[in-house]
């Protein structure tokens, strides 16, 4: 009998591919928590920016349960993996690093892959010449760390950017693209498709910054230094597709700022009377500013025809400072690259609702997208 993750729309998609559904699998891998506060205390989060330790934890204990989860599709007779997900949690006093996927089929002789994205994804992909490879991740953990918070509330009395700031949290995000880029070049891929981005809390004063997303080749892509990567959706990307375009880097910037002594006691004073609060509308405004700029310059460098699917997300970091992250996708025209169909059907485009809700427990799948779609510090 098959028990599956997949949907009913899933599995259309997939059939119209040659893709037949297999069994849901799982793997996981259970650490001490004693030994995880251990690595997230002391001096290791005093001067903040990345903790090598805990990262290097989370990157084992992910592809452990990674491999395992691929391991158990392979003896079950699965030709790949869709839907994959990676999940950390907390059982008592321990941590499970869990993955989980929907196993699948296809006739010939094709190596094994797997894919973080949906079978409507993942239609959509195959349909528009992207051929995938395997689940790939790039995560970067991380503190603001005390000396840090010295430093910026030093730095924010005067009110605007707090470089210090802007500059480590820039960095910890660019430093998880490169590794997802990594992971994709040692897989032989020139691109990485359908990227999910998620922020959370790992131990006390640390958090994680984890993308996700399907390692894949396209042969009108060639072969970069730097492997293309998109966060666009299946139907997103297979419309860049049709139109005759191509992405070319998920670009990411990050800018904190601050009120300072004055702007926060002009805003507290303000807020006791109706009307807006102009120092807070200006600052805000600015550091959306500053980091579409930054998105522009880099668009600008490597060439790109234009920006699309840009978010901005607001994020309060408490202490008077405020964080503004702006993620997009850069795209440029490419005349090689098609759609094999002329048109999406329905069941591509159709989004399946949650049926079960429960504030005790979380979907896997569910609760990485969601996270997928927020931001911040």
């Amino acid at each position: 009998m098959m028990i599956t993750g997949l949907s009913g729309n899933e599995i259309w998609c997939l059939a119209q591919k040659d893709i037949a559904p297999g069994g849901l699998v799982v793997g996981n891998s259970v650490h001490s928590q004693g030994f995880v506060r251990g690595l997230t205390t002391g001096l290791k989060t005093f001067a903040g920016g990345e903790l090598t330790d805990i990262t290097g934890l989370i990157v084992e204990g992910r592809h452990t349960a990674l491999d395992r989860m691929e391991a158990e599709a392979r003896q079950h007779g699965a030709d790949g993996l869709t839907g994959v997900v990676t999940e950390v949690k907390r059982l008592g006093n321990m941590v499970e690093f869990l993955a989980i996927g929907s196993a699948v089929k296809r006739p010939g002789d094709r190596p094994f892959f797997s894919s973080a994205c949906s079978g409507q994804d993942l239609f959509c992909q195959l349909d528009s010449g992207y051929e995938p490879i395997h689940f790939v991740m790039g995560n970067v953990a991380y503190a603001l760390g005390a000396g840090g918070n010295i430093w910026a509330a030093f730095s924010s009395m005067a009110g605007g950017e707090v470089d210090a700031l802007s500059g480590m949290i820039n960095r910890t995000r660019h430093l998880a693209l490169k590794r997802i880029e990594a992971e994709a070049r040692k897989a032989g891929a020139n691109c990485v498709v359908d990227i999910q981005t998620s922020i959370q809390p790992f131990g006390a004063g640390v958090k994680e910054m984890v993308l996700v997303g399907t390692a894949s080749r396209h042969p009108a892509l060639g072969d970069p230094e730097r492997p293309f990567t998109s966060e666009l959706t299946g139907e997103e990307l297979w419309n860049l597709t049709q139109l005759g375009f191509q992405p070319l880097r998920l670009l990411l910037a990050s800018s904190v700022v601050s009120m300072g002594i004055g702007g926060g006691l002009r805003a507290f004073f303000s807020s006791f009377s109706r009307g807006e609060v102009n120092s807070m509308t200006r600052l805000v405004y600015d550091a959306r500013e500053n980091c579409l700029s930054h998105v522009r310059k880099e668009a600008t460098d490597i060439g790109a025809d234009g920006v699309l699917d840009v978010k901005l997300f607001v994020h309060d970091m408490a202490g008077g400072m405020i964080e503004v992250l702006a993620i997009g996708t850069a795209f440029k025209r490419n005349p090689s690259v098609r759609t094999a169909s002329a048109q999406l059907p329905p069941q591509a485009i159709i989004r399946d609702r949650g049926t079960f809700f429960s504030s005790d427990m979380a979907d896997p799948a569910q609760s990485l997208r969601g996270a997928s779609s927020g931001g911040g510090e």
